[in-house]
């Protein structure tokens, strides 16, 4: 069988490569071995792709060709290589979170994720780079090493998904499974230039993404997303990995609504580019600006303030605390953080916020604001938040408090998409992070689509 050309792996939608293998333009087979050859040859200096799998990968291609043969080409990601962050169980892999005491813990079955992305037809060469327990916008432990973002490998790729988005911009795979819960795929998409979406809370299962040694319970706040090169296939990922799993499967359809605007004429904006808790610097609020304007000119009302936003102060404090909990279960030698009480007194406080997000979403369709007060910053060995800064506009401002700017969407679980919009003096990459009604998904990713052309 000849072929057409084979499509750019470096440049191509996951849908125009899973068009490709549908219509026999080129096999599942040649975009695995064609991604294997990008890996080989562009990840040492990056080493985003830690855990590799080729062998198995191959033999999903194959499979794949054999249904085409068969006439059998459905599958919305037929064919498209792609990898999964280490923290997703793959039965015969190493899952470690990226900690040392689970350097040996192989699980024997894929997370329910993994299962959905290979029933779709994706073929999944490995697992990318994570910080440890997945709490740091680096990605960096003692079992993999380190992960330097592709535009400047002097900086981070950011965290916890970085060895994802560092793939995605390397051009080594179109796609990669994520996770957030601190900005963990918003965050590395912004440093390195793609697009990253944090779904709404428990749209996406987490069942086999959870410490290893835990029972499968879903984490409180935490999500499972895509990350991809386009907007589109953020959208195609949601279609194959979001729905009901388990006992839930048994009485409840997913029915996400439609974009609330289907194009920017129209569409109301509430631009947030400050926060009482963290800040953003000159370039990141000039992007935002910018963007701004150019969505008035094509229709758009922006408006700056509004007495409808929750407390951000206070979300953020009830934000962290919650974080806190949450993130130190599981991990080695961790201690308790709060009571049972006080854990209560949070839901109840996260359940008002939650009210006055959705009055606000009845006035506007999106929030923009940053994903994070800088573009990517230098890589750095310190361990420890309370003794890193990091430089705002060349003053030294608290690292941690970066949270804030992901603590808004995560906090009441609303859907926030990270969009690229811009570039830094220094050639650093810009994004904007666009967050929806709980639910609104596809209002989120449709704008993050639409900024595209603007950029």
């Amino acid at each position: 069988m000849t072929h057409a050309a084979l499509p750019d792996l470096e440049s191509a939608p996951a849908s125009a490569l899973a068009d490709a293998v549908r219509t026999r333009r080129t096999s599942a087979l040649e975009l695995c071995d064609a991604a294997i050859a990008r890996i080989e040859r562009l990840d040492a200096p990056i080493n985003a792709v830690v855990v590799r799998d080729f062998e198995r990968a191959r033999a999903l291609a194959l499979a794949c060709d054999e249904r085409v043969a068969q006439g059998e080409a459905d599958g919305a990601l037929l064919g498209v290589p792609m990898t999964v962050k280490e923290s997703y169980n793959i039965a015969g892999l190493p899952t470690t979170w990226g900690l040392a005491p689970f350097r040996d813990f192989h699980p024997v079955e894929d997370a329910v994720l993994v299962k959905r992305l290979k029933a779709a037809g994706a073929v999944i060469l490995g697992k990318t780079n994570v910080p440890p327990a997945l709490g740091d916008w680096q990605s960096a432990n003692p079992i993999y090493g380190v992960t330097v973002n592709p535009h400047d490998h002097t900086c981070t790729p950011g965290g916890s998904s970085g060895g994802g988005a560092a793939a995605l911009a390397a051009g080594m795979v179109p796609l990669e499974l994520g996770s957030d819960i601190g900005g963990s795929i918003r965050v590395p998409a912004h440093f390195c230039g793609v697009f990253g979406h944090k779904p709404s809370f428990d749209l996406l299962p987490q069942r086999g993404h959870a410490p290893p040694g835990v029972d499968g319970a879903g984490i409180d706040l935490a999500v499972c997303g895509p990350m991809a090169r386009s907007a589109a296939d953020l959208e195609l990922a949601m279609g194959v990995l979001a729905g009901p799993d388990g006992d839930d499967a048994n009485g409840y359809r997913l029915a996400l609504p439609a974009p609330r605007v289907p194009t920017i004429d129209g569409l109301r904006v509430l631009l947030l580019d400050t926060h009482p808790n963290a800040r953003a610097d000159t370039p990141t609020r000039n992007a935002l600006h910018l963007l701004a304007g150019d969505l008035v000119r094509e229709g758009a009302r922006i408006e700056r303030s509004t007495a409808l936003l929750p407390d951000l102060a206070a979300l953020h404090k009830a934000y962290v605390t919650m974080l806190m909990t949450i993130t130190s279960y599981g991990t080695p030698g961790a201690r308790d953080v709060i009571s049972a009480h006080e854990w209560f007194t949070l839901i109840q406080r996260r359940a008002k916020v939650r009210r006055q997000w959705r009055a606000l979403f009845t006035e506007f369709d999106v929030v923009l604001a940053p994903v994070f007060g800088t573009p990517a910053f230098p890589l750095t060995s310190e361990a420890d938040w309370g003794k890193r800064t990091l430089l705002v506009d060349g003053e030294p401002t608290p690292f941690g408090d970066q949270l804030a700017w992901a603590g808004m969407a995560t906090f009441a679980g609303l859907p926030a998409t990270s969009a690229p919009i811009a570039k830094s003096p220094e050639g650093l990459p810009i994004g904007v992070q666009i967050i929806g009604a709980f639910l609104h998904d596809r209002t989120t990713i449709a704008l993050a689509g639409q900024l595209s052309p603007m950029r």
